[in-house]
């Protein structure tokens, strides 16, 4: 082992023998802190995104490497955030990448213990069945003074930011085209 060269490299001898006196800069950086290089520069691409999770819209970078999110960061031509994230907006590179992220259909028969996997188009038929037949059971043409109302109190919507103006509108049109009155969103709030 090279004493002298090991006794060079401690940072103290390096703060007060070198350009960094205060020991905020080169001084205090380890050789393996130098080599370190940002997840952002060896992005294949980037692409242009908004933060899912509250109605305010704040744009995000999106950096993509070998078709996987390696990070997330605010977008500073966004005129809603001007490059800004909240603490929800900056982890949201978990919520794409997170080991516990369900991807599959995941299903608990009542009364059951466990959980099972469904197949997407099993589970969509399993809940417009549910849909119809709630609607059905629940329907009123008239309320109880003889007013027309043709509605169903039997089913409701609670929307969520994470979907974006246009699946919200659609979402609205579709439960109000089912009957339903109680439709509400998180956004508006």
């Amino acid at each position: 082992m090279d004493l002298g060269k090991t006794f060079l490299s401690w940072p103290v001898v390096r703060q007060l023998t070198g350009d960094d006196p205060l020991g905020r800069g080169k001084a205090a950086q380890s050789a393996r802190t130098a080599a370190l290089q940002p997840r952002t520069k060896t992005a294949d691409r980037v692409v242009d995104s908004i933060c899912p999770y509250c109605a305010v819209g704040c744009g995000q970078k999106v950096y993509v490497k070998d078709e996987k999110v390696v990070q997330i960061e605010g977008d500073p031509n966004s005129p809603v955030s001007r490059g800004r994230l909240c603490p929800k907006g900056s982890a949201s590179e978990q919520l794409v990448n997170s080991p516990g992220r369900v991807t599959k259909v995941r299903y608990r028969r009542p009364y059951g213990t466990d959980w099972e996997d469904l197949d997407l188009d099993v589970a969509i038929d399993m809940i417009a069945d549910r849909v119809v037949e709630t609607r059905n059971r629940t329907w009123q043409d008239l309320d109880d003074q003889g007013h027309k109302v043709r509605r169903t109190l039997g089913f409701a919507s609670l929307g969520g930011a994470t979907l974006d103006n246009e699946e919200n509108y659609l979402i609205k049109k579709l439960f109000t085209a089912l009957g339903a009155v109680q439709i509400e969103n998180q956004a508006r709030i």
